[in-house]
């Protein structure tokens, strides 16, 4: 691993942590129901000891009812001071991880598409929410079960050395034995727990893609592949949870075999002192062990937790592919944006797509790509949008390098249309103007009016709609952000001739002094464009004006219309 990622990662960790930590008051809080539920258990067994003693010397019932009351009284008052710190350490915990969640979330956003590429939507929902509740469930478990009880564990330590010096001494090397033991055992068992995570993100991301695609699957046919490699991947995360599950249960195991040692030998030490001391060793010595059990109990979620820490830093590592130039620059403010590719090349990582693209467009033109599935023609929609940078070549737009363009302003200016159109579970509004604030109603009708959704309610929820009404609502979205240059990823679906017509519409409006790169679909749309590319094996195998190319029988784009008509 080279030194900058490592370094990399250390400073994420230490955002993450950052990220836990609680303000000031609700810290004190915490620490002092901690302090009480470690004080109130520590003078329980002193009231034993009395209890034992006084009955052995023959006191009378009213003396061992007022020990019996006041032990009682300690053991109630030390099970509210737990359930109190659990409340304070649960809230604390869901603060710190809301905090990590949305920093998550946010810094996701940020990252390029080709991170996204690399990982699926299930993938990166088990790494923003999945592992933060784990590492939740971790601060939780770690402010009560290892906080509380080294705490614990120390004070039975000093109280045993003020009884006896020589048990105090063997408790204490027990303990550090002990301690030992299980921070070895923990480095074994974060291997597999990180490997079981992995295994469960694996399932989650395949179950969200075969999902999504479960209509084309029985469609075609597919359904048995897709069990069958359900049933691999689900195999894959059973034996990584069945390794996990071994090696802690080896753990706990071996923890209380040295236990049930451990008490053994402190009752034999404990021989020649008095029968209410000797008590109050053992009930010491069973203090001593809960610290050690709740912390094996709780090792799944240690484990866990510092895979998913791991996983948590090594996603706040990654940065943003593409550069951000010290001189950025703004786009035009208004008005038809130029474009031009100048000899682009681009690949993605399986290999090149794009080689040598170059194209023109003046202000307010529009540039039909044609090709076959997988000829190039949405990488090159991609790159135009700075969705990706070049490996060779200059992408322009007015007349600047994208490269060297503010993020906001190309997110301004470059409008966007895909053929898949996101919907969410929200209002018409907040699938129009994409939960931006908008004051201006008013305007958002108007919008919804000039592409044919007159109908639609602002605050009604969105319910069921059609592909159509789907790309009337995507052209909604790009008409509010008016921009300088479109581009539109034409929907493949065949729609009905009265949404084609809505549609057709729409789209003539959108284009309309505007810049327009349009990768279609139907011949419709090619009638109103002023240039062809036709895209092969990302290459521009032919280019030029659309009524030059249609003059020409032997232009290509011609023979592909006169195929189609035929």
């Amino acid at each position: 691993m080279s030194t900058s990622s490592t370094l990399g990662r250390a400073a994420s960790g230490r955002r993450v942590l950052r990220s836990l930590l609680p303000g000031p008051g609700p810290a004190v809080l915490l620490a002092l129901a901690v302090a009480a539920a470690t004080a109130l258990p520590l003078a329980a067994p002193q009231f034993t000891r009395r209890f034992v003693d006084d009955a052995a010397g023959g006191a009378g019932v009213h003396r061992l009812t007022l020990v019996a009351l006041g032990y009682l009284g300690l053991a109630v008052a030390g099970q509210a001071a737990r359930m109190v710190t659990a409340w304070l350490a649960s809230r604390v915990a869901w603060d710190g991880t809301n905090r990590l969640r949305e920093r998550l979330a946010e810094h996701t956003l940020g990252l390029d598409m080709a991170f996204h590429g690399r990982h699926t939507p299930g993938e990166m929902i088990e790494r923003v929410d999945g592992d933060v509740v784990a590492v939740a469930d971790f601060v939780v478990a770690f402010l009560l079960d290892v906080v509380a009880g080294v705490l614990l564990l120390c004070g039975v330590i000093v109280v045993v050395f003020t009884i006896d010096p020589g048990i105090g001494a063997v408790l204490l090397a027990y303990c550090v034995l002990i301690g030992f033991g299980m921070i070895r055992a923990q480095r074994l068992a974060v291997p597999s727990a990180t490997r079981a995570r992995a295994a469960g993100a694996a399932l989650s991301g395949y179950l969200e893609e075969r999902l999504a695609g479960a209509e084309d699957l029985r469609a075609n046919g597919a359904g048995e592949h897709a069990v069958r490699r359900f049933h691999q991947v689900s195999a894959a995360l059973w034996r990584a949870d069945l390794r996990r599950d071994a090696v802690g249960s080896a753990i706990l195991a071996g923890t209380s075999v040295a236990f049930a040692t451990g008490t053994a030998l402190m009752l034999a030490l404990s021989g020649t002192l008095s029968l209410g001391t000797a008590v109050l060793l053992f009930q010491y010595t069973l203090m001593v062990r809960t610290p050690f059990e709740r912390l094996i109990d709780q090792l799944r979620h240690y484990q866990t937790a510092l895979a998913g820490l791991g996983r948590i830093g090594d996603l706040l590592a990654e940065r943003r592919t593409l550069p951000v130039s010290s001189m950025v620059k703004d786009l035009p403010a208004t008005g038809p944006l130029r474009l031009e590719l100048d000899t682009v090349d681009f690949a993605y990582d399986d290999g090149p797509v794009l080689k040598g693209v170059t194209l023109s467009l003046a202000p307010g033109e529009t540039l039909g790509l044609v090709g076959r599935t997988g000829s190039g023609k949405t990488t090159i929609a991609r790159l135009v949008a700075r969705l990706y940078d070049p490996t060779a070549g200059v992408v322009r737009v007015g007349g600047l390098d994208l490269r060297e363009v503010d993020a906001a302003s190309v997110r301004r200016r470059i409008g966007v249309v895909t053929q898949d159109v996101q919907l969410f579970a929200a209002s018409v509004r907040d699938n129009l103007t994409l939960f931006r604030p908008f004051a201006d109603d008013d305007r958002l009708r108007a919008i919804l009016t000039e592409v044919g959704l007159t109908a639609w309610d602002l605050d009604a929820q969105l319910g069921k709609v059609s592909a159509g009404e789907a790309q009337l609502l995507a052209f909604a979205r790009a008409f509010l952000t008016d921009p300088g240059l479109v581009v539109l990823d034409e929907a493949s679906s065949r729609l009905d001739p009265a949404t084609e017509r809505r549609i057709d519409r729409s789209l003539t409006r959108l284009l309309s002094g505007r810049t327009g790169v349009l990768i279609a679909h139907r011949l419709a749309s090619l009638s109103r464009v002023d240039q062809i590319a036709v895209v092969s094996d990302g290459k521009i195998i032919e280019y030029g004006r659309r009524q030059d190319l249609l003059a020409d029988p032997a232009s290509r784009f011609a023979r592909m219309l006169s195929g189609v008509r035929r």
